[in-house]
């Protein structure tokens, strides 16, 4: 028996071997496969940025449409350029920044606080929801007067940016808590873990995943709250600067400050992105 055995071992192995190129083989042509469809969208969306451009460039020279209220690219590179260089450009750039990360840090804190207060206390969390919906559906532009009002020109601009992001922050984040597997709740509680235990060794890290994705929403939503603002109440910035140039019929400058807009708006999602990245590793490090 265990001659016939290490026969049939024998005479299987060759086969093994022979059938472990072939899935390799396999597994290859499938990872190029994936290659290859990547760098096709990664040209197809520089082929469409390439043709919006172009007709962009094109529309106004060619008399399609009046230059006065699109402007053109070239024309915009040259503001950029002009703009850079008496540094206008990093002046208002650097004032939307400062109260995107004001605004964002802001909604992000009183979110978190806001979410376990609702998580800790049912009662807290009856009271309150119907209110927390409601504000969250309010259109937030509405509060841009009263706001200036109250606080003035700088601060308004921050609170547009919190309360814009704030109420998003509380509704994900206290989802995100009660979407943790009860199984592990009850586990840590015949342990004898308190309610505060529960909180910090299960309910929040197991809610990193939930508060990164509220991250990559709450960048954007400041920045827009933070836009917003800059509109009515403020002299810097690069809402200011939109507005402004709209004013005077200065497509060029409006144009120009979108364009730097889109730029920071990528440079802010980057960024959150990198952290993501850093925390995920740290947490499959620690686990």
């Amino acid at each position: 028996m265990e001659q016939a055995a290490e026969i049939s071992s024998a005479a299987a192995a060759p086969q093994k071997r022979e059938q472990a190129p072939h899935r390799t083989a396999r597994y290859g042509a499938y990872l190029a496969g994936i290659q290859r469809e990547k760098r096709k969208i990664i040209l197809c969306q520089i082929a469409l940025i390439a043709g919006f451009l172009v007709l962009w460039q094109i529309a106004p020279k060619a008399g399609w449409v009046n230059p006065m209220l699109t402007s053109y690219p070239t024309a915009v590179i040259a503001t950029l350029s002009t703009m850079a260089a008496d540094g206008t450009l990093f002046t208002h750039t650097l004032a939307t920044l400062k109260s995107t990360v004001i605004g964002f840090t802001g909604g992000m804190v009183l979110g978190i606080l806001a979410a376990v207060a609702l998580w800790w206390s049912p009662f807290i969390y009856r009271t309150l929801d119907p209110f927390v919906v409601v504000l969250n559906a309010l259109p937030k532009i509405a509060l841009v007067p009263i706001f200036y009002i109250w606080l003035g020109d700088k601060s308004s601009i921050y609170a547009m940016a919190i309360v814009i992001s704030v109420f998003v922050t509380i509704l994900m984040l206290y989802t995100g808590f009660c979407s943790i597997d009860p199984n592990k709740i009850k586990l840590v509680r015949i342990w004898g873990a308190s309610r505060f235990q529960v909180l910090t060794k299960v309910i929040l890290p197991g809610s990193v995943p939930t508060m990164i994705s509220t991250l990559k929403v709450n960048i954007g939503l400041a920045l827009v709250g933070v836009v917003v603002g800059e509109f009515q109440a403020a002299n810097a910035g690069l809402g200011f600067l939109i507005n402004y140039g709209s004013q005077i019929f200065q497509m060029n400058l409006v144009m120009a400050s979108i364009v730097s807009l889109a730029l920071l708006s990528t440079l802010l999602f980057i960024a959150v992105q990198l952290l993501e990245g850093f925390i995920m590793r740290r947490r499959s490090a620690g686990a």
